[in-house]
């Protein structure tokens, strides 16, 4: 059964260590903190085997180099991570990648950048989706079009709703404010984030998130429902998720 070891690091990073016992195998999921990891890991008693980045930014590979040289575990990512790092095997939508016995397929959710990729573990019932979606937003969208990324949330809507979704960043306060500005009337919105706000004052973190609750209330995840439409003034789905995302920019 897979393991997943949680850790907050650099600013609002979150970090994390996934360990197959059965084979002993240890993934890094991103780097954005070498120094923390190598500790993290230590303290576990797992040896760092593989890491699997989502995208290039240097918050989530940065940590590669030194974490190779320190173990000489295997590089995994998509294309655009060669801008910083080398790589030991490219991946891309379809893939599939192993962690001893567990398999992770790679799901292309590019739009924060145009090589973002998750790993969804369907045995395990999770997917890391790094800077793609958080709880109650998405990224900013720094290389990708509105139609693009819109696609992109497509397949992360597609898992199945019980999936637990890790992404890489405490961001949930400031984007519950958002959403609630842009969902005014949605009363599951408004009791989700009643309940991040009691989490942040106790110092407690908000990720991982389940899918299920993320389909009714992300209004990022909901830019095709006519609510969300019509406030929005769009006539698509692409057309409010855009409207969104240039709102959030400015918020």
């Amino acid at each position: 059964m897979l393991q997943i070891h949680q850790f907050p690091c650099l600013s609002d990073n979150y970090g994390y260590l996934i360990h197959d016992p059965a084979s002993g195998e240890t993934a890094c999921i991103d780097t954005p903190d070498a120094d923390e990891y190598l500790r993290q890991a230590a303290a576990k008693g797992w040896t760092i085997t593989q890491i699997w980045n989502t995208h290039w930014h240097p918050d989530h590979a940065g940590g590669n180099a030194a974490i190779k040289e320190a173990t000489g575990c295997v590089i995994v990512a998509p294309a655009e991570v060669e801008r910083i790092s080398a790589i030991d095997r490219i991946v891309v939508q379809g893939d599939t990648v192993s962690l001893g016995g567990l398999t992770a397929q790679v799901i292309d959710v590019s739009g924060h950048t145009n090589g973002h990729i998750a790993y969804y573990l369907p045995e395990a019932g999770t997917a890391f989706v790094g800077d793609s979606v958080f709880a109650l937003g998405c990224g900013r969208m720094f290389e990708g079009t509105p139609d693009q990324f819109w696609a992109s949330l497509q397949r992360i809507k597609g898992l199945p709703a019980e999936t637990m979704l890790y992404c890489a960043h405490e961001y949930t306060a400031s984007n519950a404010k958002f959403a609630v500005h842009a969902d005014p009337d949605n009363a599951a919105l408004a009791a989700y984030a009643s309940e991040i706000a009691d989490k942040r004052s106790q110092g407690e973190w908000t990720v991982p998130m389940p899918l299920s609750r993320e389909l009714v209330t992300n209004p990022f995840l909901r830019a095709d429902d006519p609510a969300i439409q019509a406030r929005w003034g769009a006539a698509t789905p692409e057309e409010a998720f855009a409207a969104l995302r240039a709102a959030k920019d400015s918020f």
